[in-house]
């Protein structure tokens, strides 16, 4: 079945339902709910969400992402697309007759004292778990007049801030290639599921170490990495190896839970979609 082609909106909303519906390890999906976070508040957000990001070039960068997170926090009384929303509100903010590679620089060296301030009023609107506990980048503190300055102090322990530093290079260069490559290989949901081991591997959790410590963060990427081992490099992982790994991860209360990963798909994903690379379902 051929895509047609899509607005930016609908880019968004796509990369979001395609990310929480996967059975991902560890996260919300739909067959699995957290205690106080649902398949039914992902699923709400997502419109509310997409209609401002998708609009971050017109409405500026740090608006569209208090706005998203606003919305989003009303509808469901929960932070269900935090960082998500921070990587997805630059690239909606780059001109689509430009290439994401070619115009995210651009738009991170143009944010302003006004988007650093709505970052900061939405980040704490957000609560996340796990954030603000920084000497250097406390978002409970007032608001740096530079964003990329205030990522950069975090960017040694939050995998989103690393991107604004770094010209979404994880993003851009790491994931979305992944996920475009085993996408073709294993259709769309276990190719996210493969993408998603293989990062999870590849890299230790920014949200699991802010929660639970760099070592548990480490535990979760040898684990991931096992998992991969197991099943050789062009196998998809043995099924009784991830439903393994997926009950590790949802214990502890779900503190376990994956989320960086997560964002950094829905990222990925738009960016395909976004430049018209993944043209058709493959199932």
């Amino acid at each position: 079945m051929q895509l047609p082609s899509l607005s930016l909106e609908q880019c968004v909303s796509l990369a979001c339902l395609w990310e929480v519906c996967v059975p991902k390890l560890g996260n919300v999906h739909r067959g699995a709910d957290f205690v106080d976070t649902t398949l039914y508040d992902f699923v709400t957000s997502v419109p509310l969400l997409a209609a401002s990001v998708s609009q971050a070039g017109h409405m500026g960068v740090g608006a569209s992402i208090l706005r998203a997170v606003s919305d989003s926090r009303a509808a469901t009384h929960g932070n269900t697309h935090l960082g998500t929303i921070l990587l997805l509100a630059p690239l909606c903010a780059v001109p689509r007759e430009i290439s994401l590679v070619a115009g995210i620089r651009d738009v991170l060296h143009g944010l302003t004292a006004n988007d650093s301030l709505s970052v900061y009023a939405a980040i704490q609107r957000a609560t996340p778990g796990g954030l603000g506990e920084s000497v250097e980048w406390d978002v409970r503190s007032e608001a740096p007049s530079d964003l990329l300055q205030a990522m950069s102090l975090a960017a040694d322990h939050d995998r989103v801030a690393l991107q604004y530093c770094s010209g979404f290079h994880n993003v851009l260069h790491d994931v979305a290639p992944l996920l475009r490559e085993q996408i073709a290989r294993w259709g769309v949901v276990r190719g996210i599921v493969r993408s998603q081991v293989i990062l999870l591997g590849r890299w230790p959790d920014s949200l699991v170490a802010r929660k639970l410590g760099p070592e548990l963060a480490q535990q979760c990427a040898a684990r991931a990495q096992k998992v991969l081992d197991s099943s050789g490099p062009d196998s998809f992982p043995d099924e009784l190896a991830l439903s393994d790994f997926d009950l590790w991860l949802r214990s502890d209360g779900n503190r376990r839970n994956p989320g960086t990963t997560a964002d950094l798909i829905s990222a990925g994903l738009f960016a395909e979609l976004r430049d018209g690379n993944l043209t058709q379902f493959f199932y």
